[in-house]
């Protein structure tokens, strides 16, 4: 259950949200994090008293997180599933399948206005490392990629990262927490990697961008080429297709 008043969800990443969306993020951070167990019982009724607001917002909380499929609803509250291994693996497969696919759309676009505005947000990141600002660096990280996936203007690219966002947005959170207290001097290659993906947008260069894919998927490197070479393939089909 939630005991503790100390949230975990970043209240600055919450300015304008309702009080629903607040208590979804930081319930789903909780349960991700572990500090609510798989198998606890959620009741709306103390989590209403928890967070010091009616039903209603936790009713909209539930629903949304047993979408996501980290709980499953009950009467009057939900149980606790959270996320496995594999699904944390799956997730990042489907961001690789997104980026691999963005990234051979951008070779056909004028890149020059999505690198100057990729760099101005590692220098924002640059700061939040300076810092030590785990939070901040995890906002501009996430938003350094969201800002490659957007430039495609592809509605449906883009709705399926808003439909994975919440649940990567905790993990990479906590991950980044996490790196700053223990791998602090890793955030020296971090920076160098995403210099790498914009140095790849600029030049257009696909062995590049399979490099910088590596770089930040090292744990799903085995996928890179081929994830690529299907993007490719695909690519050309719709080319020889118009032809």
């Amino acid at each position: 259950m939630v005991e503790s008043r100390e949230f975990l969800y970043p209240s600055k990443w919450l300015l304008k949200a309702s009080a629903g969306d607040r208590v979804t993020c930081e319930l789903r951070m909780r349960i991700i994090s572990g500090a609510i167990e798989s198998g606890a019982i959620l009741s709306e009724n103390k989590l209403a008293a928890d967070f010091a607001v009616s039903r209603s917002p936790i009713r909209e909380a539930l629903k949304i997180l047993a979408s996501e499929n980290i709980i499953r609803l009950e009467r009057m509250g939900a149980v606790v599933i959270g996320l496995s291994e594999k699904e944390i693996e799956e997730i990042y497969d489907v961001r690789l399948l997104i980026e691999s696919f963005v990234f051979e759309r951008l070779v056909k676009m004028d890149t020059n206005d999505l690198a100057m505005e990729l760099s101005k947000i590692l220098e924002m990141m640059k700061v939040a490392i300076k810092y030590s600002d785990a939070d901040e660096f995890s906002y501009q990280d996430v938003l350094f990629h969201e800002t490659i996936i957007r430039a495609v203007n592809h509605s449906y690219i883009l709705m399926i990262w808003n439909n994975l966002k919440p649940v990567m947005e905790s993990l990479i959170l906590l991950s980044m927490r996490m790196r700053f207290k223990e791998k602090y001097e890793d955030f020296t290659r971090v920076v160098k990697n995403h210099e790498l993906y914009i140095e790849a947008i600029k030049a257009k260069d696909r062995d590049l961008m399979i490099k910088s894919l590596h770089e930040n998927f090292d744990d799903v490197q085995g996928k890179v080429e081929d994830l690529w070479m299907s993007q490719q393939m695909l690519s050309k089909g719709v080319v020889q297709q118009n032809d």
